[in-house]
């Protein structure tokens, strides 16, 4: 106890208390501490999370199937064609030899004075345009027009410009067709004549099924500058100034002819773009597995591995030299965390169904430090062997035994193993057929009309008038006519028309009960249908998988919940009812891998549950810091209260010392 000097009266209150309370403030440090140790280990997991969130990205693209099955595609001379493939394509040496590039048709239309003013009345004016072939007949180069021609439809569907009063100048009917986006390129030439200004129109698709028709109802003006039909003598607005053509070429002496230069259906699983002629001097495709990639693939799952396993080491290790502990040394997480991954590769891969189940049989095998090591000499000895098997070991795969049926997805539910497939219906096609020949004059405002439901969507199409040569051509009419419908094309919808003994039957080209194409009416649907029309919706697949009855969707047939192949998904692109051999889902160390990471990095995970844990902690911690600061200000409050009575008290007793003191000098003065 601090006392003043006599005379002062009063005691070092705050320094007393001070000295007091930071006796009793000693749990607040303990507290403290335990706080940052709880950040700490937040933090670890942080860096944790981070780390595993890596190696998930690692293995998910690994996972990926195309990773082990790449096939190197190249070409002696890639000034003449370039070249790439994918994993259908078959090892292999072809020989090509190019003849003809594929060209688009350009058109150039007559002259105008100006290219701003407008033409005609600006009565509303709807421009067809139309894609075929032109056949027959003769064809003179000084004037660009064709004698004695046939135009067909290639039936991919008429595409309509509408013009105006406020873009019916040359400009504006090249910016319309430009808006329009119908697969034509428009521009405006100037050629320096009297009448300068031309309208140049070039088809934005190569090939000679692809030609320009180009039929225009509306302002006559318009009409005699842009009406062109290549099958007309007369008729001929525009000049051909380049012609429709296809790519000819030659592979291993088979003669191919393909309305594109670049072509992806020659060859299996390769992709050929064409760029210059070598005809006489045929030049090679070379097509060989990718083993490089593959090498680099399993290189990089190796990689993947060791790191998260040093990591996962590092932040729970201990030093006994300098016994220091690392940040999450004694987490009970972390050895869940290695026991799981370990757990997945001491596995074979079920349902793998090739020669390799386990990655030692690649050439992956584990060291003693428990880091995974990679023999690269086996593993190339394996894809030689055994190239299509790689992928299995990592991905996740579906192989079926029907060249027919094809692996499509899974769920997390479907379990690895080979299924029975059994087919009980072939999915079909929506289709229409009429019950008489059509009539093959077409007559505007009498029988052009048709009202059109396709896959669930109305339309209203109107026929070209004129007299169609055969049934088969007013089909494509009809065909082309529908598949132009803008609501059709951009619902993924389209029909095939065909004809037999002059009665038409339209087809949806999908599959499946959304497949639905009938005639609803308008002034054409008699004379092109007969008076009875037979509407057939199309069907599912039916079937099951493992033996229990799947559902079905258009090709596609998933399996049922409640047993092991259950989400299985495959497609059926054809064959015939009955048993259609097996399909076989394996999923490979990568696959398992994101999967596991998936559930590890995720709300209920090891990692949040743990986090969960300690933020809780923390929380508690900071309830317990309050309280006890509550109990601190209590404290403080008596102390002082306390010690502030006793000074009083001292300073009194100092006062009526100093007085007695000052009484005996007294006396003692006055003896």
């Amino acid at each position: 106890m601090a006392i003043s000097p006599a005379g002062s009266g009063a005691l070092d209150v705050n320094g007393i208390v001070s000295q007091l309370m930071s006796v009793e403030q000693r749990p607040l440090l303990a507290l403290a501490s335990k706080e940052a140790s709880f950040r700490a280990k937040l933090s670890g997991f942080g860096t944790l999370k981070g780390a595993l969130a890596q190696f998930q990205t690692a293995v998910r693209a690994l996972s990926d199937v195309s990773k082990f099955q790449g096939m190197r595609v190249s070409s002696a001379d890639a000034s003449i064609v370039s070249a790439s493939g994918n994993a259908t394509a078959s090892a292999g040496s072809y020989a090509l030899e190019v003849t003809k590039l594929a060209q688009s048709q350009k058109l150039a239309g007559p002259g105008q004075l100006s290219s701003t003013v407008p033409i005609g009345s600006g009565a509303a004016t709807t421009l067809s345009f139309d894609f075929g072939s032109i056949a027959g007949g003769a064809f003179d180069a000084a004037s660009g027009k064709y004698t004695g021609a046939a135009f067909t439809s290639n039936g991919v569907g008429v595409k309509t410009v509408v013009i105006g009063a406020s873009n019916n100048s040359l400009s504006g009917i090249r910016d319309a067709i430009n808006k329009a986006a119908i697969g034509v390129s428009a521009t405006i030439v100037n050629d320096g004549g009297t009448s300068p200004y031309r309208l140049a129109l070039s088809s934005n698709t190569t090939g000679q099924t692809n030609s320009l028709k180009i039929s225009v109802a509306g302002d006559a003006t318009i009409a005699a500058l842009l009406d062109h039909n290549p099958g007309n003598n007369t008729g001929q607005a525009f000049s051909e100034t380049t012609s429709a053509q296809n790519a000819v070429f030659k592979v291993d002496g088979i003669a191919v002819s393909k309305t594109s230069n670049s072509v992806t259906d020659v060859i299996q699983g390769v992709a050929l773009n064409l760029m210059k002629t070598n005809s006489g001097s045929p030049t090679t495709i070379s097509v060989t597995r990718d083993t490089a990639a593959v090498t680099a693939a399993v290189d990089n799952f190796v990689k993947a591995y060791n790191d998260i396993s040093k990591n996962l080491k590092e932040v729970s290790a201990y030093n006994p030299t300098t016994k220091q502990a690392a940040i999450l040394n004694g987490e009970s997480s972390i050895r869940a965390i290695e026991a799981d991954i370990r757990k997945v590769l001491a596995a074979p891969v079920a349902g793998a169904g090739g020669a390799y189940s386990q990655l030692f049989q690649v050439g992956v095998s584990m060291q003693k430090d428990g880091l995974l090591v990679l023999d690269n000499a086996k593993l190339q000895g394996a894809i030689e062997k055994n190239f299509g098997d790689i992928a299995a070991l990592f991905a996740a795969v579906g192989r079926a035994s029907d060249s027919l049926v094809s692996y499509s997805g899974a769920t997390a539910r479907t379990v690895p193993g080979a299924y029975n497939v059994n087919v009980s219906r072939i999915a079909t096609n929506g289709a229409s057929t009429g019950s008489a020949s059509a009539g093959l004059t077409i007559t505007a405002g009498s029988n052009d009309a048709l009202e059109v439901l396709l896959d669930g969507v109305s339309a209203t199409v109107t026929l070209t008038p004129g007299v169609y040569p055969t049934p088969a051509a007013l089909a494509v009419e009809v065909q082309a006519r529908i598949n132009g419908v803008e609501a059709y094309r951009t619902g993924g919808s389209s029909s095939t028309v065909t004809e037999a003994n002059g009665i038409l039957t339209l087809t949806s080209s999908r599959y499946g009960s959304a497949s639905k194409v009938a005639i609803t009416g308008g002034n054409g649907m008699l004379g092109l249908m007969g008076t009875t029309v037979v509407s057939t919706d199309g069907l599912d697949v039916a079937g099951s998988i493992n033996g229990v009855p799947a559902s079905g969707a258009g090709q596609v047939l998933t399996a049922a919940a409640g047993n092991s192949s259950e989400g299985l998904r495959i497609t059926l692109a054809g064959g015939s009812t009955g048993s259609r051999g097996t399909i076989s889902y394996s999923q490979g160390y990568a696959h398992q891998f994101d999967k596991l990471m998936e559930s590890q990095l995720g709300t209920v995970g090891l990692i949040a549950s743990r986090t969960d844990g300690i933020n809780s902690s923390l929380k508690n911690l900071s309830d317990s810091r309050i309280r006890v600061n509550d109990r601190l200000a209590i404290i403080e409050k008596r102390y002082r209260a306390q010690f502030t009575a006793l000074d009083v008290t001292i300073s009194s007793m100092q006062t009526t010392g100093n007085f007695l003191t000052q009484q005996l000098a007294a006396l003692a003065n006055n003896r």
